[in-house]
């Protein structure tokens, strides 16, 4: 009886909602047609998602970045205005969506125009909501600094379209590296969160797992041909913490994969295989630090040398003469590295073909380069 009361007054909510668009204007900050289709895609309805209305949504993005705006202040008004973990996730998942059509106006976004890092339900006891509060918490927090990344990416690109430097790829991959810990803080933890809901947000976290994870070894396998005895000590300190790190997610990824089949997300049902690293990729880095280390050494007693230098001259007298002026003569060394070209090949997830989520990636990830850190089915 308090299920179908809660249901009957969420609907009254969303129809309310709906009736108030109907008067509004059409102005630089509001549209109410993309209103509707928000309210629609984020109702308090727990037992579906609208894909019709977020894709609705979408184009409308797609389309226009005037229409940015709009759909910045439709959502921070009902995302702040809700004390529904309903409306939260799917104001989330809708979000989700947006910032995966990466278009150049989502640069504007930056930071979600919303707070929900301590978002509580209003609506039953703590004891019945604490694990979706916890869902939406983790979800919010890796939405918010996935939107500043791709801000900062599409930025960037825009002003040096030309290519990174070594140090500018390995910060790329470390801010990679921590979206995708934040993405596997996102898992339902009570008892009573299977729901198709909670599913449907897990389907979403679980391909941009893939797409994340897939970034990252694609990052690494064009990094460590850059890795060579010329690279500086700190860029090779930096590769070694990343690839390590790599190593590490691999084993916490095959964790949370089981963990997500179990708890019956579809598109975890193809638990993927994360191969380790072998030893001598990470040896090899590891030399570069110590062959860097070996020269510093010796450019460090040449100099004491330098500046202690003793002569022995043959004359009437033994003399000695000590003198600073030594030339020293270095072979100008060069060493070029072939950079590896992505291709076209298409994304296979291996996800099941019925309807997919409210995200798509529009950017495929690419494997061009033979590297054991990478996701093998």
């Amino acid at each position: 009886m308090m299920k179908l009361w809660k249901r009957a007054s969420g609907a009254l909510k969303d129809r309310k909602s709906l009736f108030s668009i109907g008067f509004s204007r059409k102005t630089s900050f509001r549209n109410p047609d993309l209103d509707s289709a928000i309210i629609h895609a984020t109702s308090h309805d727990d037992s579906s998602v609208d894909y019709h209305n977020a894709h609705r949504v979408y184009k409308w993005i797609r389309s226009s970045p005037t229409n940015l705006k709009p759909l910045v202040h439709a959502l921070s008004s009902r995302v702040n205005r809700t004390r529904s973990w309903i409306v939260a996730l799917k104001a989330l998942m809708l979000v989700h969506g947006v910032l995966c059509c990466k278009v150049p106006s989502i640069q504007e976004i930056r930071r979600l125009p919303f707070d929900l890092s301590d978002f509580s339900d209003g609506h039953s006891r703590p004891s019945k909501t604490w694990g979706f509060n916890a869902f939406i918490r983790a979800y919010f927090s890796f939405l918010d600094q996935y939107s500043f990344f791709l801000s900062d990416q599409i930025r960037r690109r825009h002003r040096k379209p030309q290519t990174d430097s070594v140090n500018q790829e390995l910060e790329r991959i470390q801010k990679l590296q921590s979206l995708l810990h934040m993405l596997l803080q996102i898992r339902p933890m009570a008892d009573n969160m299977k729901k198709t809901l909670i599913l449907e947000a897990m389907d979403c976290v679980v391909i941009e797992i893939f797409d994340v994870y897939g970034r990252i070894c694609s990052a690494i396998a064009k990094l460590l041909i850059k890795i060579h005895p010329a690279a500086g000590k700190a860029e090779a300190v930096m590769a070694l913490k990343i690839v390590k790190k790599a190593t590490s997610q691999g084993e916490d990824l095959a964790l949370y994969f089981e963990f997500c089949k179990e708890f019956g997300v579809s598109n975890a049902h193809e638990i993927p295989k994360f191969v380790k690293i072998p030893e001598e990729d990470i040896k090899a880095i590891e030399k570069v630090i110590n062959g860097v280390e070996e020269e510093e050494e010796t450019k460090k007693e040449e100099e004491v040398e330098e500046e202690k230098g003793i002569i022995l001259v043959e004359g009437p007298k033994l003399q000695t003469i000590i003198t600073d002026k030594w030339e020293v003569f270095e072979d100008d060394c060069l060493i070029t590295c072939k950079e590896i070209k992505e291709t076209d090949l298409p994304r296979n997830y291996n996800v099941d073909p019925s309807p997919l989520p409210l995200i798509v990636i529009d950017e495929p990830v690419y494997f061009t380069h033979t590297l054991p850190d990478l996701i093998t089915f």
